[in-house]
């Protein structure tokens, strides 16, 4: 059975320019670097238009938790996201989840 080799003697395994495309030169980077960055500006969604507009997130002043405390921000959002879910006025939303109007 013979066997395979892979390296000869002689074998030149040099990489040499020869095997490589030309580069580039420096107009052509740029003006690939300027089709990027249009393609990139085409896809931000702040410019596309129909898009919905975020709601404005309710204020956690005025707002008490059962116990009479203040809920924290993390525990008003969480809510507020519950609400948001649900769709809907947030006032009753909030009454039915525990917060009350301060006085």
């Amino acid at each position: 059975m013979r066997s395979l080799t892979l390296w000869q003697p002689g074998l030149d395994l040099s990489l040499s320019d020869q095997h490589y495309p030309p580069a580039m030169s420096d107009s052509t980077l740029k003006w690939l670097a300027v089709a990027a960055l249009l393609a990139l500006a085409a896809c931000d969604p702040a410019t596309q238009t129909g898009t919905a507009e975020a709601a404005p997130s309710p204020d956690i002043a005025g707002w008490r938790m059962a116990s009479g405390k203040a809920p924290s921000q993390a525990e008003f959002a969480a809510l507020a996201a519950t609400c948001a879910a649900k769709g809907g006025a947030l006032d009753p939303c909030f009454a039915d989840l525990g917060l009350k109007r301060a006085p």
